[in-house]
């Protein structure tokens, strides 16, 4: 009985994981063939046989990237996000919500406003803004060690603050915010092979990283008291995933602005569909994650075409329901 449970598990793992790569490949085929000018599946195969076409600079040039990029950026969100859960054994974590995209958001917005000139550096300096934000964190929610709910509690306060900070930095900027307004927002629009290379880059690290902590993710589970027993250094496991969390969110933050509750909605949907063990879960939820952030950039796309709304405004439309459904389910819970 017990083997064929282990067994009927692992079916539902598999088909899970291959269904969400096929509703990746079928996403990208859609994304690519909608815009301004629609193309068929067939008149997209016979440009990218054609270099010197106009279909061929479109798809290759515009569209491919920006389907590329979504991927990449929903993936690295919906690390960040699980791994936060882990740390924060709190299903309402969200790397938006706790201030870690925050920290990065502010040193952003210093760079695009203040010094331009430092913009090709910003993926890296935007990990320095979001490991900041992390120990401002961790330094307020220390009390003889840390605590789950400490740490929830105290990356609020600092996102608010943080928020508050970048908004103040906007205003005695205004003249220069009409790139900046975009990024905010969280947008895709424009983005360039450039722009790939660099999150490819930064994203594929912590990707890598993130594959690397799920061993001590799953040890989290377990609770502090009974890790402990077991000869691990919690706090130090904590900061660890923390820090990997926080590279990841930099990253998307430097290359597409601000994205939300990816990291809040992609765990708790794959934690439902294939369990809790991060060894299963989290290439699940990386996969899961590009699947969303490109069906919300195609949604964005056509919903009120030729207008496109951004990704961030997108996600906060989808989010903000859900994150009260949770909580709303929390409180049924207790």
């Amino acid at each position: 009985m017990k083997t064929r449970t282990k067994k009927i598990g692992f079916i539902r793992v598999g088909l899970t994981f291959f269904i969400c790569l096929g509703i990746m490949v079928v996403l990208s085929l859609i994304a690519l063939r909608i815009g301004s000018v629609e193309y068929s599946t067939s008149e997209i195969i016979s440009a990218l046989m054609d270099p010197t076409s106009t279909t061929y600079t479109i798809i290759v040039n515009l569209r491919l990237p920006r389907v590329i990029l979504a991927i990449l950026v929903g993936m690295c969100l919906a690390a960040s996000g699980t791994l936060l859960q882990a740390v924060m054994q709190n299903p309402l974590a969200d790397p938006g919500i706790i201030g870690v995209s925050s920290g990065a958001s502010v040193v952003a917005t210093i760079v695009f406003l203040v010094t331009p000139t430092l913009i090709p550096s910003l993926p890296l300096l935007a990990f320095f803004g979001a490991a900041a934000a992390c120990f401002l964190i961790y330094i307020m929610a220390w009390k003889k060690g840390v605590d789950p709910t400490r740490i929830i509690l105290a990356g609020t306060a600092i996102n608010a603050m943080l928020g508050g900070v970048s908004s103040f930095l906007t205003l005695l900027n205004s003249d220069n915010l009409q790139g900046v307004l975009s990024w905010m927002n969280g947008s895709l629009t424009a983005k360039s092979w450039g722009q790939v290379q660099v999150m490819a880059v930064y994203g594929i690290i912590g990707l890598v990283l993130a594959l690397l902590c799920t061993k001590p993710a799953n040890t989290l589970q377990l609770g502090d008291d009974m890790a402990k027993n077991l000869g691990v250094k919690v706090n130090h496991v904590r900061i660890i995933l923390s820090g990997v969390a926080a590279f990841l969110a930099a990253s998307t933050v430097a290359v597409v602005g601000m994205v939300g509750f990816v990291g809040l909605i992609v765990p708790h949907i794959t934690r439902l569909l294939v369990g809790s063990n991060h060894r299963v879960m989290l290439p699940t939820s990386i996969l899961m994650g590009g699947c969303v952030i490109l069906f919300a950039d195609t949604v964005g796309r056509t919903i009120a075409a030729p207008l496109e709304i951004p990704l961030g405004i997108i996600m906060s439309v989808i989010g903000g329901p859900f994150f009260l459904y949770l909580l709303r389910r929390g409180r049924k819970g207790m």
